[in-house]
């Protein structure tokens, strides 16, 4: 008993400062950058653009407050893969970790990695302009998406060397980031030649939008079009895509409970304090956008680029780019590495259920399992190279916030079915708190299902495709038991 004891201490390498900054790294990535160009033709006012970051701050500041209760009543490494299963049964842990696997997590990975080299590639201008390696129709393969593939298995790399490794290089680049976007807050309001503030302010609660495209898909500049009633909503939940997606990933903490210090109080405070700290970021740097850019600026930045047009706006085009690509490589590099290092820990749990591949198994001889870390990183790689993770992630943010809103549930559901067991933290403000989070979660899964289907079934069908896949799992491991 006591080795036992010593070889779980001797695993808990992840401190309070840690967990937090995995949080934080976890959840800034390329989106705050990019998003609120879609946000604002959306819905066309700075009020508007206000409202959706405080309403997914307050959604994700509540899920990480709700979250912390089962925290601490299962503080094993797999994370919210572990609450679902405990809570609703085995089907509903593997249906997420399935969803995770195929494209939550390893499709965020793609994603963030690819924004990297996009931005890489101001630094590097070849990099846009060598011809494709490969290309068949529509298809093609470019420099971009190996410099991706690269930092993954790179960073992939670098995680199965140890838990030491990967915290110190999450703790350094998220460090870094913290400190480059509170410059760029700061910067945002001293520097700009041009004050928008009150212009852009000045449409109050009139909510518009400017989303017409030529036959290509291509926005046209066209005018904004006055919206009200349950259009403003179908716009909210639309602008919510990007800002909801820009904020998940906090709960990859969860996923290293194994491993971090007194798990039962460390897992919560650093959910609560990382996505509190992050979302008062993003709210700030939306302001600095008000602050810099009129509406036409913001909702047409080229490639939806808010955040170099403002660093543009501050330092003078040339310097002002370079700024801006560097922080957004740091903030890219930093988040796929915290995504990387959280997200095969529950597979490693899933196979120790027999849930997933035996070989994700066991840890290697630096204590990390190296080969579910490979294998993640490897089918990541290849979403790369499909070129299809944005579509993916567009698709999946509904069945993320609809698998956040079945965990939230279950902090209800266990008060009510298992009341006795240990609660070491209590949800705070409950039932009040997890009651908020499901409402507006709702309310975005819904009016998403009403106005923009095309972000709602897809996912949906991804994450259902595993029904026959945990049927089939249950199915062999019944014959083997026969």
């Amino acid at each position: 008993m006591e080795n036992q004891q010593e070889e779980v201490s001797s695993k808990r390498k992840l401190g309070l400062f840690d967990g937090a900054m995995l949080v934080m790294g976890s959840m800034i990535g390329s989106g705050i950058f990019i998003v609120s160009a879609d946000i604002m033709r959306n819905l066309g006012s700075g009020y508007w653009l206000i409202v959706v970051w405080v309403i997914t701050g307050v959604m994700t500041v509540a899920a990480a407050i709700s979250y912390g209760e089962l925290s601490s009543m299962f503080p094993k490494a797999g994370g919210q893969y572990t609450y679902l299963k405990e809570t609703f049964g085995k089907m509903m842990g593997f249906l997420y970790g399935w969803g995770l696997f195929a494209v939550i997590q390893t499709g965020t990975i793609a994603a963030v990695a690819v924004a990297f080299g996009k931005f890489t590639a101001y630094l590097i201008p070849a990099l846009n302009d060598a011809a494709p390696i490969f290309q068949s129709g529509g298809y093609k393969i470019t420099w971009i998406q190996i410099l991706a593939i690269v930092v993954i298995l790179l960073l992939t790399y670098i995680n199965t060397k140890g838990v030491e490794g990967g915290k110190l290089l999450q703790n350094v680049f998220t460090g870094s980031k913290i400190v480059a976007l509170i410059g760029l807050i700061i910067l945002g309001f001293l520097l700009v030649k041009s004050n928008f503030w009150a212009e852009n302010m000045s449409y109050g609660w009139g909510a518009f939008n400017n989303l017409k495209t030529d036959t290509s898909g291509n926005l046209l500049k066209s005018g904004w079009e006055s919206i009200s009633g349950m259009a403003i909503l179908g716009g909210i939940a639309a602008a919510m895509v990007g800002s909801v997606f820009s904020s998940v990933a906090w709960e990859n903490v969860t996923f290293v409970s194994g491993e971090i210090e007194n798990p039962k109080k460390n897992v919560v405070r650093s959910m609560v304090l990382g996505t509190t700290a992050v979302m008062i970021l993003y709210l700030l740097v939306n302001f600095v956008y008000l602050n810099a850019l009129n509406r036409e600026g913001i909702a047409f930045a080229p490639n939806d680029r808010v955040a170099v047009v403002v660093s543009e706006q501050i330092f003078g085009s040339g310097i002002g780019t370079i700024v801006m690509a560097v922080l957004v490589m740091i903030s890219t590099f930093g988040c796929v590495n915290g995504i990387v290092l959280a997200g095969a820990r529950v597979f490693q749990t899933m196979a120790k259920d027999g849930m997933f591949f035996k070989a994700a198994l066991h840890n290697n001889k630096n204590g990390v399992p190296a080969k579910s870390l490979w294998m993640q990183g490897i089918w990541a790689a290849v979403l790369c190279l499909s070129g299809q993770y944005g579509n993916l992630l567009d698709m999946i943010s509904f069945v993320i916030v609809l698998f956040y809103m079945i965990t939230v549930f279950g902090v209800i559901y266990l008060r009510i079915k298992r009341p006795d067991l240990e609660r070491p933290y209590k949800t705070w403000l409950y039932p009040v708190t997890p009651i908020i989070y499901l409402l507006i979660g709702a309310a975005f899964c819904i009016l998403l299902l009403i106005y923009k289907q095309q972000y709602t079934w897809p996912g949906l069908i991804i994450v259902l495709l595993g029904v026959p896949i945990y049927l089939l799992i249950n199915r062999k491991k019944e014959a083997a038991n026969n």
